[in-house]
């Protein structure tokens, strides 16, 4: 495990990763990272479209028909040939005669001449030689048959005309498309009952600590394993499958089997703590023991999060997470999102931000990003973030109390109380 302290203006530093002799900065790590893993396309599969949502489209969806596939009234009132309308006013109106009705789901060969009408629903199939409707308010069917037109209308009025909303061919969701609620309704339109998508990625997770045990009661000398189930969670979140590795002692050939076991089972292997440059830190020197190229960045300048690891072996990445809960989580957002982003073929929604008074000042490092944790309340003067103050790497609670991150820049030495800030939210914001 990394230990931790705090400055007298509340700053983190990580003690054991005061042995890094450099530290490469986020975008420059991203970068390294993505460009050494092999490109190559995602592995699909075919799902039923009912149980599409959240899945990513491996191709791009052409509709092969029109939406609507006819002409419909998009009001309830009588479908007429827009010329003989025009004219019509409340003083003046204009008369046709009825030929009929027509209703909604019924499919029928009516057609209007000049001269005439018919009286439809919203969404009933217009007859062939109408153009428009005339609303029901400004229309009337006496007990002749003559219907009483008191408004003009013109061609395509009131009107859902054939392909008004999906032309045949056209391409309606794009391949690497996240597939929403709204999608389902879409895909169903057209008729589709399977799709293709990228198959759900495979993240392993590896606990590393002689002193971890399962389960939550704790036991003299021991503490609970907490990274696995936070891990595992944000795993599902991203639309991944989580494949547990348990926990293995400080001991390099029980690492070196279990990540072994991890490269061969997974798409993406995540392993917690015995990342930094301590006596009992192995995994760096243990992935680097299974393929090439192996460590690509070890040591991120970021706060928390330092001692993060980042890897590919063989092929398939592999990330050195931090022990601390908070910074293992934190370097998850970090990384692992545009990771599965890339190998997927897709992107995510940037997290909701909102701009909020800082409640008191904040520090960082130059040179390394620092992410502060914050709960977001909304007052009558708007939104303020007050910095959680228990807010050291190992301290869980802090991500529990906090509702959201504000990002102090390599370049900004910190924010000043009072000042305008942008926070990263990940829990809703309550009432001060």
């Amino acid at each position: 495990m990394v230990g931790v302290s705090t400055d007298s203006s509340g700053h983190e530093h990580d003690v054991c990763g005061s042995g890094f002799k450099h530290l490469t900065p986020i975008r420059e790590t991203l970068h390294t990272f993505l460009t050494n893993l092999p490109k190559r396309p995602p592995d699909v599969e075919t799902v039923a479209v009912s149980m599409a949502l959240g899945r990513i489209l491996a191709r791009d969806v052409l509709s092969e028909v029109d939406v609507p596939p006819f002409d419909r009234a998009a009001m309830d009132g009588f479908a007429v040939v827009a010329e003989d309308t025009y004219g019509a006013t409340t003083t003046a109106p204009v008369f046709l005669r009825s030929v009929g009705s027509i209703h909604i789901g019924i499919s029928h060969t009516l057609r209007l001449n000049r001269g005439e009408a018919a009286a439809i629903v919203t969404g009933g199939q217009m007859p062939q030689g109408a153009n428009a409707v005339v609303m029901v308010e400004y229309s009337e069917l006496r007990e002749d048959g003559i219907v009483e037109l008191s408004d003009e209308v013109h061609p395509a009025e009131n009107v859902a005309r054939v392909g008004e909303d999906v032309r045949r061919g056209m391409v309606v969701l794009k391949k690497g498309a996240r597939i929403l609620p709204q999608d389902l309704g879409m895909l169903t339109y057209l008729g589709l009952k399977e799709i293709v998508v990228a198959r759900k990625l495979r993240v392993a997770v590896l606990s590393t600590g002689s002193e971890l045990h399962e389960g939550s009661a704790f036991v003299s000398g021991k503490i609970p394993d907490i990274n696995r189930p936070i891990l595992t969670g944000a795993i599902r979140e991203l639309g991944c499958e989580p494949v547990d590795l348990g926990i293995v002692p400080d001991e390099f050939q029980q690492i070196r089997s279990k990540l072994e076991q991890g490269i061969q089972t997974a798409d993406i292997l995540l392993v917690t703590a015995g990342t930094s440059v301590g006596p009992g830190d192995f995994v760096p020197q243990v992935i680097n023991s299974l393929g090439k190229p192996g460590m690509l960045v070890h040591g991120v300048a970021m706060r928390p999060s330092m001692p993060t690891g980042l890897a590919v072996v063989n092929g398939k990445p592999v990330i050195s997470l931090p022990g601390f809960p908070v910074s293992a989580y934190i370097a998850f957002l970090e990384f692992v999102y545009p990771l599965v982003g890339q190998m997927l073929e897709t992107s995510f929604l940037p997290r909701p931000t909102v701009k909020a008074k800082l409640g008191r000042r904040v520090t960082g490092i130059l040179g390394s990003r620092t992410y502060v944790r914050v709960l977001v309340v909304s007052s009558e003067e708007g939104f303020v973030a007050e910095p959680v103050r228990t807010s050291g790497a190992g301290i869980l609670s802090s991500l529990i109390q906090a509702n959201g991150f504000i990002i102090i820049p390599e370049h900004v030495e910190g924010f000043e109380e009072g000042q305008i800030v942008e926070v990263e939210l990940f829990r809703p914001v309550g009432r001060g």
